[in-house]
């Protein structure tokens, strides 16, 4: 165990449809450097800010990233609070810190930290709070990077579909029209889809209905 080292766990695309989750790990001896970058929540900064901050958080600290596939995830088909406590812990096993700040996953900050607990080799003092990474600023670094990472998985996918993609979440428009489009021409959903998730599965029930009226008609 480094006895002065405190990591911050978080993540990026827990709830969309299209795209990877992307954990990281930033683990740093004193967050007085993070403190100075003025390091928040990522979701409360730009694109561009977040672009700004991530290699220089990478500079002043270590990073350890997990990218779980949307194939992965389904793979599994566990709750998704138990894959992210497992990868949590497998993060936080790479840096052994004296203390580990998560960001809650579970309903019940408590239980989360029991999950990870239950799957770490070392031994750190867990602390897991709701919005971490709005408290802690190595918690609000591993958010960035996380983000950051996340964002340009998505690019990366966008590229080799061949259009706009949007960001992977049912609320955006763009995500949505093109998945409909998408399995309207295909009649499957796209490369990098959650296919266990109920936006899948109600939009290939959808596309099959349709197929049907088409028949009957």
């Amino acid at each position: 165990m480094h006895e002065k080292m405190i990591c911050g766990v978080d993540e990026a695309g827990r709830g969309p449809v299209l795209g990877p989750m992307v954990v990281c790990a930033v683990a740093v001896e004193s967050d007085a450097s993070l403190i100075s970058l003025g390091v928040r929540d990522s979701k409360k900064l730009t694109p561009k800010k977040r672009e700004e901050l991530a290699p220089k958080i990478r500079k002043l600290s270590m990073v350890e990233l997990i990218e779980v596939p949307a194939a992965e995830i389904d793979l599994r088909g566990c709750s998704l609070n138990v894959l992210e406590a497992d990868v949590f812990a497998r993060l936080i096993d790479r840096f052994s810190p004296e203390v580990a700040y998560v960001d809650a996953a579970d309903a019940s900050e408590e239980q989360f930290a029991k999950m990870i607990k239950a799957k770490l080799k070392c031994r750190p003092r867990i602390v897991s709070e709701h919005k971490a990474d709005d408290t802690y600023p190595v918690v609000s670094a591993a958010s960035i990077v996380a983000k950051v990472m996340r964002d340009a998985r998505i690019r990366e996918i966008e590229r080799e579909i061949g259009e706009p993609i949007g960001s992977g979440y049912m609320t955006d428009p763009i995500t949505t029209a093109f998945l409909e489009r998408y399995v309207s021409e295909h009649k499957c959903c796209p490369p990098h889809t959650r296919m266990s998730w109920e936006p899948a599965k109600n939009l290939m029930m959808l596309n099959s209905l349709r197929k049907l009226d088409t028949f009957e008609g």
